[in-house]
């Protein structure tokens, strides 16, 4: 149980840094999410306005940022530990993995594409860059599982 817990917390680490990363303004797919807030339509003045307006709710935006990274840090954790515990070879949980991405983070992502407010010239795009971002994230979880389990 412990193990466990650890284990989700490392992964919380791990999709912290990985969304770092990924979203960095200075990245391709972090232009990408910049465009999609809209930053690039802002003045450098309105983009320092809008981060200012934001900062006293980020405490709050962090943690639940945070939060849903332990579901999927957990979830991660679980498949792939209880695999590999039951005698299930690592790629075959990885199978598992690639199945519960493709079965319920896919089409997440998909409808928050189709029914947000993303322009039609960026969305598959972002469709892509949220997908991928979040199966580096399972997949990196996954390894480290591994290493430890």
């Amino acid at each position: 149980m412990i193990t466990t817990i650890v284990l989700v917390l490392v992964g919380v680490v791990l999709s912290v840094v990985v969304g770092t990363l990924w979203y960095m303004p200075n990245t391709p797919t972090g232009r990408l999410h910049m465009r999609y807030l809209g930053f690039d339509k802002l003045s450098p003045e309105e983009q320092k306005q809008k981060i200012e307006a934001a900062k006293p709710t980020m405490p709050k935006t962090y943690a639940a940022q945070m939060l849903l990274s332990a579901l999927t840090s957990l979830a991660v954790v679980f498949i792939v530990s209880m695999s590999l515990k039951n005698g299930v070879t690592f790629p075959v949980a990885l199978g598992f993995l690639l199945m519960n991405w493709v079965c319920f983070v896919v089409p997440a992502v998909g409808m928050q594409i189709l029914w947000g407010n993303c322009e039609r010239d960026i969305a598959w795009r972002k469709f892509f860059s949220d997908s991928f971002n979040i199966l580096v994230t399972m997949l990196l979880i996954a390894v480290m599982v591994y290493l430890f389990v």
